[in-house]
């Protein structure tokens, strides 16, 4: 039964049960008028909150499948964010941009633990930095999860640090806090906000 018909319904026993109760009142002791307002404007109140709460719920299975739609076009897409990466045994390219004053620029690599693996020195003007899967020694590196950070120098003075960006395929899309998370291969999380490129995937 519809929720509307369930109402309409409820009203009209309320109605009954008003009506026997003036009915059956003690003549002597008659229950006031207020008291009959007072109880229809309760139920109307109830009735209009009930109404209400369909209306949300409406909006919100609306709301919900608009956000479906939107989170399955991310999935199976290429999208670059900061975020660490997955090695595999293919060259990884970095994207992260130098301080405007820097004179020279780094590119530290560290393993899933945290470990720097290697420290590339890179151009001050390039945005681009191809990481060929080697360590400091020069020797390959073993498949993994892997972070890169640009470090900016003034001579010897640190100006700032920036997390690379990579490109990553999207595997899972989900709505959580208010903003759409995407996974990647690899399990990395990263928000859809942080996303500044998209391809079609590979």
């Amino acid at each position: 039964m519809p929720k509307n018909t369930g109402l309409a319904s409820d009203f009209e026993t309320f109605l009954k049960m008003l009506t026997v109760q003036a009915q059956n009142q003690d003549p002597l002791k008659p229950l006031d008028a207020s008291e009959y307002a007072s109880q229809l404007a309760q139920f109307s109140m109830v009735e209009q909150q009930v109404q209400t709460n369909d209306l949300l719920a409406t909006l919100g299975q609306a709301l919900g499948g608009a956000n479906l739609d939107k989170l399955g076009k991310w999935i199976g897409m290429d999208v670059r964010a900061p975020s660490a990466f997955q090695y595999e045994g293919a060259p990884v390219t970095l994207f992260a941009t130098p301080a405007p004053e820097a004179d020279k620029a780094i590119m530290v690599i560290r393993d899933n633990e945290g470990a720097v693996v290697d420290r590339i020195t890179v151009s001050t003007t390039d945005q681009k930095t191809e990481w060929a899967g080697q360590g400091s020694d020069g020797q390959p590196v073993a498949a993994g999860s892997y972070s890169a950070t640009l470090e900016s120098y003034d001579g010897d003075t640190l100006l700032s640090t920036q997390q690379a960006e990579v490109y990553g395929q999207v595997v899972e899309a989900q709505v959580a806090d208010n903003q759409i998370l995407l996974t990647l291969e690899g399990g990395h999380i990263v928000a859809a906000a942080t996303v500044t490129g998209v391809r079609s995937g590979t």
